[in-house]
């Protein structure tokens, strides 16, 4: 199948994409405040985050449900949260993290603590009021990073559910096509073709050159939905701040030696999207190839710079996964 291609025109993107209304359509809000856009909060993995909903008249008895739109079949799932005016039930893996913040008698906005990877998507507010019910959206962005994970046995070897895998094993979780297209608009360009998480195949192409589709213009390349059985490509993984730190171990160490080296300084050896992670939010720059988790080798490099990969742009370069009886490289070590 030919790649299809999404353009560099800003008009053709937004265009398919259809508007999320802050309320029900059509519908005049008696109760809530109606904000003037539709509201988008951003924060990092393990952050608190308030999705703000406002009360503008109190009803003498009614509820306020907020649940997580999407991913999940109608029901107990995707209910984050039902509270009154006296009390409040979290629902689900929100159980121990979600809570009315109450700020002032008119507020039914909900307190999101330790936020995860896959908290991030569209929320909903919804008062019911006896037979009567209204409702505003909201957007939590989780601020992350993406990155193309390849496994161990080379090139398109990973179905859908071992690539989930394979994310999730380096710290992240398959990326969504939204986290994808902001990546290639920050300036991900890459030549292989990877799962995203709703089972379709993409390949995000800056530079467009031989051998990477046959399009002349920069953009998003995709192969659609594919069999999440049979078919098999790389991942484009995502993820988000850490609480610990990645520093770099010198040495020339075989895979063997790096964990206890790691080890001896009080860390453990990091996970692929836990040196991302350090390269995009705690700007580590090191021009020295290191074992990680996973077998492979790779360095950090926010200041590109002569002898140091070649490459023009920042990134995190790989050199793949070498022997691992070679005593050649350090080791990138996590410490939480």
């Amino acid at each position: 199948m030919s790649a299809r291609t999404l353009t560099l025109l800003c008009c053709l993107w937004w265009s398919s994409v259809e508007p999320t209304p802050n309320s029900e359509a059509g519908k005049k809000l008696e109760y809530l405040v109606e904000p003037p856009h539709h509201v988008e909060v951003t924060a990092h993995r393990g952050e608190a985050a308030v999705l703000p909903c406002i009360l503008r008249l109190s009803p003498d008895h009614y509820n306020i449900k907020w649940t997580k739109q999407g991913g999940a079949p109608v029901g107990l799932e995707n209910i984050v949260l039902i509270a009154n005016a006296r009390s409040f039930k979290p629902y689900g893996h929100f159980r121990s993290r979600a809570s009315p913040r109450r700020a002032h008698v008119m507020d039914a906005s909900l307190l999101l603590s330790e936020l995860q990877l896959d908290d991030g998507g569209l929320y909903r507010c919804e008062l019911i009021n006896g037979i009567m019910d209204e409702s505003i959206a909201v957007t939590l962005t989780i601020i992350g990073v993406v990155f193309p994970y390849q496994s161990q046995n080379g090139r398109y070897s990973l179905t859908f559910q071992e690539a989930a895998a394979a994310c999730a094993e380096q710290d992240g979780m398959l990326a969504t096509y939204q986290q994808l297209y902001q990546a290639w608009i920050d300036g991900l360009d890459w030549c292989n073709a990877g799962w995203t998480r709703d089972g379709s195949v993409h390949y995000p192409i800056l530079q467009p050159r031989p051998g990477c589709g046959t399009e002349p213009v920069p953009g998003i390349r995709s192969y659609g939905p594919k069999d999440k059985l049979r078919d098999r490509f790389d991942a484009f993984c995502f993820t988000s701040a850490t609480p610990g730190s990645v520093f770099f171990a010198p040495g020339s160490f075989s895979f063997q030696q790096a964990e206890p080296a790691c080890l001896h300084l009080g860390a453990r050896l990091a996970l692929v999207g836990q040196l991302y992670s350090a390269w995009r939010f705690q700007n580590l720059d090191q021009c020295d190839g290191g074992w990680l988790k996973d077998g492979s080798v790779r360095y950090p490099i926010r200041s590109p710079r002569k002898r140091c990969g070649g490459v023009p742009g920042a990134g995190v370069r790989s050199f793949g996964f070498p022997d691992q009886k070679k005593h050649l490289y350090g080791a990138y070590c996590y410490r939480a």
